[in-house]
Order: structure tokens, then C-alpha cells, then sequence
């Protein structure tokens, strides 16, 4: 009789799969929040970080899902 306790249930790959989808969710969640927020900063206030008018409209621009 084979011991079938070494193979992989078919629910742990989809656990994994899950895991990484939500994780990716969260990060363009994240990456969109962050570009809102950089885009309602003042002039003054990205000068104090030394970004440029057009590094900022680079940045906000940028899809989602592009780091």
C-alpha cells in the first residue's frame, strides 16, 4: 500500500496562490494611495523633499501596478 501522506493536498497550492494575490492587492493599493497623496503636496512642501513639478507628475502618471 503507497503512503499518500508525502503528497501535496490540492488546497495548498490555491492557499499559496491566495496569499500572493492578496499581497499584490495590498502593494497597488498601497502604490495608488501614496501617488494621491504626493500629488495633493504643496509646492513648498516638495521643494522641502527636493522633488521637481515633473518628477511628481511622473510619478502620480504611472499605473498602478508599475513600482
Amino acid at each position: 500500500m503507497a503512503d499518500l501522506s508525502l503528497h501535496y493536498s490540492s488546497k495548498a497550492p490555491l492557499a499559496g496562490t491566495y496569499t500572493a494575490f492578496n499581497q499584490i492587492l495590498a502593494t497597488w493599493r498601497a502604490r495608488a494611495r501614496q501617488r494621491k497623496e504626493l500629488a495633493s503636496l504643496d509646492s513648498r512642501t516638495l521643494r522641502d523633499l527636493g522633488l521637481s513639478a515633473s518628477d511628481v507628475n511622473f510619478e502620480v502618471n504611472k499605473p498602478f501596478w508599475r513600482g
